[in-house]
Order: C-alpha cells, then sequence, then structure tokens
C-alpha cells in the first residue's frame, strides 16, 4: 500500500497566491499549518505556501505521538500548552484525528538505562507531570502478555497520540475555514526585501507582498534560507517507519526499548519504528555542520549510519543548486515532496523484534512502509526566533524529531513573535544566535 499523502493526490488548494498579504507561511506541514492558523485567529491576512502537498513530509510520517515525556526542560511547559491546544483542536474541527490519551513508555533493558530515565524525573516533578518510575514488576504486570522482560520503565499516562496523516490535513482544513489561504505545488523561491527588511515573498506564481515572512520548512529551511545569507547547523536524516495490518491490542499506547517503538493506531494497527536508528546523507552541508554535532554523535555513536551520496535533488545532494534567481527554477520545484526509501532491512528487523515481543500476534502483515527526513540541531532542540539582521523573517524549524506533539504550542508562539505580543513562555533556549555568539551548546535529554 502507498503512502497516504504523495505528489500524485488531487491539489486541495489550488491557489493562485494573492498579490498582499500580511503574513507568508513558508512549509505546510504542522509547524506551518499552526502558525499560520494562530496568526488567523488574530486578525492578520496570512498566505501558506507549500511546494507539494500539505503534510506531505515529515509532518504525516512521523511515529504519532504526543509527549511531555523525556523533552527538554524549555520545551515541556509549551507541550503542556500544546496538549491542552490538543484537546481543544480534536473537539472544534469536528473530525476524528484519532486522538487518545493512552501514555507513553521508555521501556530499561537494564539498570543503566533505568537510571538514565530517573534522572529525567526531576524535570517532570518541576512541570506537575504525572510521570512514574515503574520497576520491573510493575513494567511486567503493565505490559502483560509480553515475551520480553524490561529492569523498569519511566511512563507517562497523560501523554497522548493520534494519527499524523489525518491530523495536520484535517488542521489545515480547519485554518483555511478560519481565513488562512493555503496555496500547494506553489514554492517560494526566494524573500524580497527593500531597506533591509522583508518586504514579500518571490514564488513560482508570482510576487506576494509582504511585511513578514515564516520559515518553517522542515528539512529544506537551511537551503532555503543560506540563500539570503542566514545559516543554520542543520542536517536531516532518515528515519524508516512501518504499519501493520489491524491485529489484537498487546498495548493501547506508545512505547520504546531499545530496539523497538510501537504505537497503537486508530485502525488497530500498530506503528513501528526502530530505537536509536537513523541515516545521514552526508552531502555539502552536512560536512559544513558535522563539526557542531560532534557531541551529539559521541553521546550516540551506534546510532548513526552514515549515507555517503544523497540522492539526486534532496536539499543536501550534491548536485542541488545553493544558489538561484528569483526567475529560474528553484531547487523546490524540482522535488515536491521528499519521500525517502524506507530502510526494508531494517523493517523487517522491526516487524521480528515486534513478533518476538509479542508472540501471541503470529504472522501479521506489514501493510506499508515508508521513511522521512528528520531535520535535526546540534544540541536538540529546534530554532525559533526572529532574525535579527533581516526584521520581518521568523524561523520555526529544526524540530529534531519532536514536532508533532508540540507544534500547536510552537505555532502560537510563533504567532506572537509576528505580533509583537509577549510570549507565553521563554524561548531564549531555541535563539538562533546560539549558534554564532560563542554560547556553549547544550544537549537535550537523549531520552
Amino acid at each position: 500500500m502507498p503512502f497516504p499523502i504523495s505528489i500524485d493526490d488531487p491539489i486541495s488548494y489550488p491557489g493562485p497566491p494573492p498579490s498582499d498579504t500580511d503574513v507568508v507561511v513558508v512549509g505546510g506541514g504542522i509547524i506551518g499549518v499552526m502558525s499560520a492558523w494562530e496568526l488567523a485567529k488574530r486578525g492578520v491576512k496570512v498566505v501558506l505556501l507549500e511546494k507539494g502537498r500539505i503534510a506531505a513530509e515529515q509532518s504525516s510520517r512521523n511515529w504519532g505521538w504526543i509527549r511531555a515525556q523525556g523533552r527538554d526542560a524549555a520545551e515541556v511547559p509549551i507541550m503542556q500548552e500544546a496538549a491542552t491546544m490538543w484537546r481543544q483542536m480534536a473537539d472544534e474541527i469536528g473530525e476524528d484525528i484519532g486522538l487518545r490519551q493512552s501514555g507513553v513508555t521508555y521501556l530499561a533493558e537494564n539498570e543503566k538505562n533505568l537510571a538514565r530515565y530517573e534522572g529525567w524525573l526531576p524535570i517532570a516533578h518541576d512541570h506537575g507531570l504525572d510521570t512514574v518510575l515503574m520497576s520491573a514488576k510493575e513494567t511486567a504486570a503493565k505490559f502483560e502478555g509480553s515475551a520480553t522482560t524490561w529492569a523498569g520503565a519511566l511512563w507517562t499516562p497523560g501523554d497522548m497520540r493520534a494519527e499524523p496523516w489525518v491530523a495536520v490535513p484535517a488542521l489545515a482544513r480547519a485554518a483555511v475555514r478560519d481565513g488562512v489561504t493555503i496555496v500547494e505545488s506553489c514554492a517560494a523561491r526566494m524573500i524580497e526585501t527593500k531597506t533591509g527588511r522583508v518586504s514579500g515573498v518571490i514564488t513560482e506564481s508570482g510576487t506576494i507582498n509582504a511585511s513578514s515572512v515564516v520559515v518553517a520548512g522542515g528539512a529544506w529551511s537551511s537551503l532555503f534560507l543560506r540563500r539570503h545569507g542566514v545559516k543554520i547547523p542543520q542536517l536531516s536524516v532518515r528515519a524508516t517507519v512501518a504499519a501493520t495490518a489491524p491485529v489484537e491490542n498487546v498495548h493501547d499506547g506508545a512505547a520504546v526499548d531499545d530496539r523497538l517503538a510501537f504505537r497503537r493506531r486508530q485502525d488497530g494497527g500498530y506503528t513501528l519504528a526502530a530505537s536509536g536508528f537513523h541515516e545521514l546523507y552526508v552531502g555539502p552541508d552536512a560536512f559544513r555542520a558535522l563539526g557542531s554535532f560532534a557531541g551529539q554523535l559521541m553521546q550516540d555513536p551506534l546510532g548513526t549510519r552514515l549515507k555517503p551520496v544523497p540522492p539526486r535533488d534532496y536539499p543536501d545532494a550534491w548536485g542541488t543548486s545553493r544558489r538561484w534567481e528569483a526567475d529560474a527554477v528553484s531547487p523546490f520545484e524540482k522535488m515536491r515532496v521528499l519521500d525517502p526509501a524506507p530502510n526494508m532491512k531494517k523493517v523487517a528487523s522491526m516487524a521480528k523484534s515486534f513478533a518476538d515481543t509479542y508472540p501471541q500476534l503470529g504472522k501479521f502483515e506489514i501493510t506499508t512502509a515508508w521513511a522521512g527526513m528528520i531535520d535535526t540541531m546540534p544540541d536538540v532542540v529546534p530554532v525559533v526566533d526572529t532574525v535579527k539582521e533581516m526584521p520581518g523573517l521568523t524561523i520555526a524549524t529544526g524540530m529534531c524529531g519532536h514536532g508533532f506533539g508540540i507544534g500547536p504550542g510552537f505555532g502560537r508562539l510563533v504567532a506572537q513573535l509576528v505580533t509583537g505580543e509577549t510570549l507565553n513562555h521563554d524561548i531564549s533556549r531555541f535563539r538562533l544566535s546560539r549558534f554564532h555568539d560563542g554560547s556553549k551548546l547544550t544537549l537535550g535529554p537523549n531520552l
């Protein structure tokens, strides 16, 4: 079965784009959609540009976890607000997006990992989360029927799950009802400036005059911003995921151990992913940024596999243009949807691990497998900030595989940044300048 969202799908929002607006949002993933929706709720005229299809890239390809557990301390209060927003939106949009409070569990294969999980408890307690550390006996009782035994687990029963490829398009439809103009198959080529500040966006369909631009381009953000002299040390790694056919409900929530992540889905199947496994295609940007990522790579030396040649037209492929003119075809038009092939050997390994964990399932079918490109930063937290050197430009990118759940919270913060409101949360941890001002980078929790 093919992945549910692709470039072959009919265009839902054909445009054409208007010639004038207040804000242009570049990128139709969850960060872009939520930023645009929150702006529209404030009475701002906003146009969202998506070069391919809404949610066709990482926003629909993630695990579907909506979790506070394991996050950086600076993200937790934003995630708590996002969780409240998810519940409100699930009621508001009138569509079943699969939102369920079923908890997230980190399963520890040994005492060392259990101690590492225990080290996160102070963050949970400081923010009033319902996180608990479970003993081996308590874990066995919770995962009754499992053939695997664990030394214990970290469990947050208040965490949730939803269906990414259902939820993000539904949020986009709600945003349109509230006044957002979405245009698919319309790439932003360049930001236009006058006297150093944003004056609009040049698209493949003409220029949109606007005083503010939000770049929420995921794996494409670094390439787009570099063309304007804004440099962020962003890498994108391939992560492989698979879906099973409906099977017996062996665990209703989301869980992960040292081999496998699994999450019950709305359709009765499970989403499977390899724990701690991702692949980095080494291109020009990767070479430039690898020094910044040394600390992250040293923490997890076996979790990243290097691939020497990125596929053609990928954001960091050797042949991808780094400079283009406003009247020429941009890299964003050459690859409308970043659709990496999954690692099928890893899919087979994931299926075996799940079968070994729950042998009572017998032989089950993998109905589809896919991969996504996760945009990551050296300290494993995003960039959410304005750009002082280009007034009117706001960046929200580098979500490090954590963006789906927290997306509504960051979307609200982006809207506050753009409109000059007082921010709901301290976002100094996510400032762009940390990569250039000599600050010592502090890694987020590697959980």
